[in-house]
């Protein structure tokens, strides 16, 4: 039997997005959206060893001990920790949405938040060199959304081996030497999409079925997750599904949307729906309309974000996977305190926030504060906290109970 138990605390706030990026100094827009007064415990799975070595997320979820459970909102912390977070860019509605999730969170629990953003995809060499710096100011914990699956991983030991611990959010890493992943299944967002089709095209009366997959860039741990559980959806699927193009690259708009239409041109008149990343399914919308094909190529997104919603709501995308941008960020800040704090009794290897699925059925009764930032929000980069009374963490005290503890 296993126990996982939360004393009551309190909670947070959540987010939106916008393409074009503007830094703000962190009271002002912060100001302007406070986090809400109160917030439902974020559905998770916990995974506990044993486990696969030098392992994703997802092939934790398949050899480790999972149990179900909920984590609640943090304490406010004791004194003001200064956590470091990497992450590939801020080109695109998720991560804007995790700039949301994390500053309203710190400035709830009382700590000091920097996001250090990469170029994009292919700027590996910009993320390596961002994390030597964190490491060298002398931050409490970093906490990395890895551009790579594997080719972090040597900085991530590095930054172990110097008494620094380091939390993975959203993008996966097979490296060993994490404090804790939080993340979700990125095979459950490709199975849940590709599922999602199939059911469609079983309403419609289809026999068999031609997809499209903009998934975003190779070597991203969350893509291969996407294209693996779509994959294994199309082998196991009650009809034929033929996968006939996948067109990896960056996720920002322009790129995709030269991608979608490359692929239009090539499969066009077999196509009959196009799966893609956050980014990379909005990016198809014009190109499938410019094409004629509207009424024939169908649009299913990997990720759900406010933009996306107005998409469903009009048909351009049919139904989109949610990740909980807002939900994965709070908790990521949230994890890293307990830690910090030493309130966590039995530490799991990995913390999955349980996805959703949105679309024409749901789109208008569906909460999106554990999504996405509110209408309006630019992102910011940097928060401090003023100086307070350092809160009382004894009654806040987290005990996560683990089989045979």
């Amino acid at each position: 039997m296993v126990n996982i138990l939360f004393n009551p605390v309190g909670y947070l706030g959540v987010c939106l997005a916008i393409v074009c990026v503007a830094v703000l100094p962190s009271s002002a827009s912060a100001d302007k959206f406070p986090p809400p007064h109160h917030f439902s415990p974020i559905p998770v799975y916990f995974i506990y060893p044993p486990l696969k070595a030098n392992g994703s997320a997802d092939d934790a979820l398949r050899t480790g001990r999972v149990v179900e459970g909920v984590y609640p909102m943090a304490a406010p912390a004791s004194k003001p920790w200064r956590i470091a977070f990497l992450f590939p860019h801020i080109k695109d509605p998720y991560w804007v949405d995790c700039t949301y999730g994390l500053i309203s969170e710190a400035r709830r629990l009382g700590v000091a938040v920097d996001i250090l953003p990469a170029e994009g995809y292919d700027d590996l060499i910009g993320q390596l060199r961002k994390m030597d710096e964190v490491m060298n100011r002398h931050y409490d914990a970093i906490v990395i959304s890895p551009i790579s699956q594997t080719a972090n991983n040597p900085s991530i030991a590095t930054a172990r081996a110097r008494g620094i611990p380091v939390f993975e959010m959203a993008n996966d890493s097979t490296s060993d030497d994490l404090t804790v992943k939080i993340t979700s299944s990125l095979h459950g967002m490709g199975w849940d999409a590709a599922n999602w089709v199939i059911r469609d095209a079983l309403r419609r009366g289809l026999k068999a079925i031609n997809l499209g997959l903009l998934p975003g860039p190779a070597d991203a741990g969350w893509v291969q997750g996407e294209v693996n559980g779509t994959k294994e959806a199309a082998r196991k699927a009650p009809i034929r599904v033929n996968i006939v193009d996948i067109k990896y690259g960056d996720s920002d708009l322009i790129g995709q949307s030269q991608r979608a239409e490359q692929m239009l041109f090539e499969h066009g008149k077999e196509l009959d729906y196009i799966l893609g990343c956050t980014d990379c399914a909005p990016a198809a919308i014009l190109p499938v309309k410019n094409a004629g094909l509207s009424k024939k190529v169908r649009i299913v997104a990997y990720g759900l974000t406010r933009e996306m919603i107005d998409h469903i709501r009009s048909g351009d995308v049919l139904a989109a996977t949610d990740v909980k941008a807002v939900s994965q960020a709070r908790l990521a800040l949230d994890v890293v305190i307990d830690y910090l704090e030493g309130r966590t009794k039995s530490k799991p290897h990995t913390i999955l926030v349980k996805l959703d699925m949105v679309d024409g059925e749901n789109v208008d009764r569906y909460d999106y504060d554990i999504t996405t930032a509110p209408k309006g929000y630019e992102p910011i980069l940097n928060y401090a906290p003023t100086a307070r009374k350092p809160a009382t963490s004894m009654s806040y005290k987290v005990h996560l109970q683990a089989p045979g503890d």
